[in-house]
């Protein structure tokens, strides 16, 4: 249902665009046969030629009178797509729309190989196959709806954390939302990142998990364009000993965290290498600020930020972040971003 406790936005303009890839020619594959309807003729389909791959997808909303001249850029994380910022699982308002009720334009991405981005030929284009995540690994490890051995297929049988703020009950919604994905496809993700900064300009970066040292890296990369990133849950991030963390000297950094990080293996071992890059940018005089919520008081947050049932106290937090450092501007015109 429309929220209609806001008032309308007013919307310049709605768009999409393709960024990175290239196009690649496959040889020697033999012919095949489809029918392109049902009901209709048999015909041949020859799969040898020149096709895209290592593209990834973007939808844009401009406002009429944006806050800044800079989008918030919102990256997904493994095995999900933009979707994750659009809606809730049980139908609230998604952060794509509180950004865009925040005043600023919003770009939200299907990375390299994710929804509307496509897929390539495997092992052709892509290395290897894909992984699918399963609703077990989901509750259990990368989300961390219930501990270790929770997840049953029967939903009575199924044991969430105390106090878990996800709508547990939606789990097979948020299932629908995941996507195969791959594990040879880092680098072509990146550049097709890297691209889409550097076709937007000035950019506040938000990432979710996997996204994260995507959008750490990208602004190593670009940090005369990137403003601010802003990391939920990143999986991973820059090595010190490899990246220079004093590039990013002026781009303020945020790192968000949930609760129950202490209970699943993943995320006792994905932690503490982010810590080490947050480390060093402070080292560097960096302003990075890192907020557990459970020491805020705010305690049953998922992996699932953007979709728990507390979602726009989160939200508030990252714009009062935002607000705090004077990233959101006067009105402006934006450069056009895809001209």
């Amino acid at each position: 249902m429309p929220d209609t406790s806001h008032p309308p936005l007013a919307v310049r303009e709605i768009g999409s665009l393709h960024v990175g890839g290239e196009l690649v020619t496959l040889s020697g594959l033999p012919l095949r046969e489809r029918v392109s309807t049902p009901g209709g003729p048999v015909h041949q389909v020859d799969p040898n030629g020149e096709m895209a791959v290592g593209q990834m997808y973007a939808q844009y909303v401009r406002l009429a009178a944006p806050c800044s001249d800079a989008p918030m850029l919102l990256w997904h994380g493994g095995g999900m797509t933009g979707a994750n910022w659009e809606t809730t699982s049980d139908g609230r308002e998604g952060w794509q729309m509180g950004f865009l009720r925040a005043g600023l334009d919003v770009f939200v991405s299907d990375a390299v190989e994710r929804g509307r981005a496509g897929w390539a030929p495997y092992p052709q284009a892509y290395a290897g196959e894909p992984f699918f995540r399963t609703a077990r690994e989901a509750w259990e490890e990368t989300f961390r709806f219930g501990p270790p051995g929770s997840w049953h297929v029967d939903p009575a049988l199924r044991r969430t954390h105390p106090g878990l703020r996800f709508p547990a009950g939606t789990i097979a919604d948020f299932m629908k939302q995941c996507v195969p994905r791959w594990a040879v496809n880092d680098e072509a993700t990146q550049a097709a990142y890297d691209a889409l900064v550097q076709r937007v300009g000035a950019c506040h970066l938000l990432t979710h998990s996997q996204g994260g040292n995507f959008g750490l890296t990208a602004a190593l990369h670009a940090p005369d364009r990137v403003r601010a990133v802003i990391s939920l849950e990143p999986s991973g991030a820059p090595d010190p000993a490899e990246a220079d963390a004093g590039l990013l000297r002026g781009v303020p950094h945020l790192f968000l965290w949930g609760d129950y990080l202490d209970r699943h293996e993943f995320w006792v071992r994905s932690l503490p290498k982010t810590r080490r890059w947050h480390e060093a940018l402070r080292e560097a005089g960096v302003d990075s600020e890192w907020i557990e919520l459970p020491a805020r008081g705010i305690h049953g947050n998922s992996h699932a930020l953007m979709m728990d049932d507390n979602s726009a106290e989160i939200l508030a937090i990252i714009l009062d972040w935002v607000a705090r450092h004077g990233l959101l501007g006067s009105p402006t015109t934006l450069a056009d971003a895809v001209g």
